[in-house]
């Protein structure tokens, strides 16, 4: 359902239209409001509210507004009409009647009428969906019709698309400062992660829809990875608080990766998997597996150092069992207020070999490895240097090199889930 409200009034009623707002400013600020010019700016200079200025009602604002109707933008039109004093040149009812009618967008045309139809949808959910058109191997169009279709009779959604040189974090921000009800997340990891940092701390419940190529944080939390499933767990209404965390200041859902993981990610970039999909990480994971190299690490945990030669770190907040070199403990436990750190000091191949083995292992069976080439252990806090310095990848995007500290956040993030994961 469209979240634009459009607000018209005769002359005769200008005074009351302003009054109305003013009245329901609670529920009309979470709305987009559409006005033609003259009634928009008497409630600008009211009510101090935003609104969208179209042309004058005389000057065919009216049929702005109903073509904006006809396009799906309007969710309802408030018209105070004048049934005894309408002036030839104001915008004429009959116009906006007849596509209200036809697209089956509620009209109310008096105060009471006005009043019922915005107490009705003070009663509805808004949502914003930060949608990233790029991911995954489906129909970006096709995927968005769907997922509107499932949404928007019960949502009032505000679709806002990501683009290049745009942080979706930065989309999500501007809908939790222009107040909403629920944050979605549509895409794939990078694009979950993104908008779960700028929603993390809030008490402003994230939803998700993965279509990325490894959906690694659904998967991890137990939500549907498909997008009729993912919508039907964000309409059920059921949340989960989970653990954040933060690596270098960065927010961080899923986890950190220094050395194999961080090579790894370099290598399945997006021209890859757009053309391998899912088995770009597999190739991905074959050609690192063959140039890894040992790294000094000296690891800082309350206080105490410890100094090791792995090829890898991997610090999980939140990590499905395909996440290999998380598997330390056999499963990653995403709301004990602890992030799981697994440290792989195999000194050769087949050592290397050996222990991924062993974790996969162990993410089979849910159970900790006991191979002494890998370290595991639970902290609230965590800082890495190495030498030489290291790439470091943050839930699937190289952001830097070492040294990195990272702190767990916990119940940091609220997040619509299925009853099952509760278990979990």
């Amino acid at each position: 359902m469209p979240i634009d409200i459009a607000l018209l009034a005769h002359n005769g009623k200008k005074d009351d239209m302003v009054a109305l707002v003013d009245h329901y400013r609670a529920i009309l600020s979470r709305y987009r409001l559409v006005a033609t010019q003259t009634t928009g700016q008497r409630i600008i200079e009211g009510t101090g509210m935003d609104v969208t200025c179209l042309a004058p009602g005389a000057l065919g604002g009216d049929a702005q507004i109903a073509a904006r109707i006809v396009e799906g933008q309007i969710g309802a039109v408030i018209f105070l009409i004048d049934p005894l004093y309408a002036q030839s040149h104001e915008p004429y009812v009959q116009t906006i009647l007849r596509v209200c009618e036809l697209h089956n967008v509620p009209l109310a045309t008096n105060l009471a009428t006005a009043s019922a139809v915005i107490t009705q949808f003070g009663k509805f959910r808004v949502g914003h969906l930060i949608y990233n058109p790029v991911s995954g191997q489906g129909n970006p169009d096709s995927d968005l019709a769907l997922i509107r279709r499932l949404l928007e009779p019960q949502v009032q959604l505000n679709v806002v698309c990501t683009k290049a040189g745009v942080d979706p974090a930065a989309q999500a921000k501007a809908a939790l400062e222009v107040g909403t009800d629920l944050v979605i997340a549509s895409g794939g990891d990078g694009t979950v992660s993104a908008v779960a940092g700028a929603v993390m701390g809030t008490d402003i419940p994230l939803g998700v829809i993965a279509r990325g190529t490894a959906n690694a944080f659904a998967t991890a939390l137990g939500i549907p990875t498909d997008i009729q499933g993912a919508c039907e767990t964000i309409l059920a209404g059921t949340t989960l608080e989970v653990d954040g965390a933060r690596c270098n200041d960065q927010p961080m859902i899923l986890l950190t990766g220094i050395g194999f993981e961080a090579g790894f990610v370099e290598r399945a970039n997006r021209d890859l998997k757009n053309r391998l999909g899912p088995l770009a990480y597999l190739l991905a994971g074959v050609q690192q597996f063959n140039e890894t190299e040992i790294f000094q690490a000296t690891i800082q945990i309350d206080g105490k150092e410890t100094e090791v030669q792995p090829g890898a770190i991997t610090i999980a907040n939140a990590a499905p069992p395909t996440s290999v070199l998380a598997q330390g403990f056999g499963h990653v436990v995403f709301d004990d207020g602890l992030l799981d750190v697994t440290i792989a000091t195999s000194q050769t191949r087949l050592q290397s070999f050996n222990a991924l083995t062993s974790l996969f292992a162990s993410a089979l069976v849910n159970s900790p490895t006991n191979r002494e080439d890998i370290i595991c252990l639970r902290t609230a806090k965590i800082k890495v240097t190495t030498d030489p310095p290291q790439k470091v990848a943050v839930d699937g995007e190289i952001v830097g090199t070492t040294p990195i500290e990272v702190e767990c956040l916990p119940k940091a993030l609220t997040v619509f889930a299925p009853l099952s994961a509760m278990t979990s």
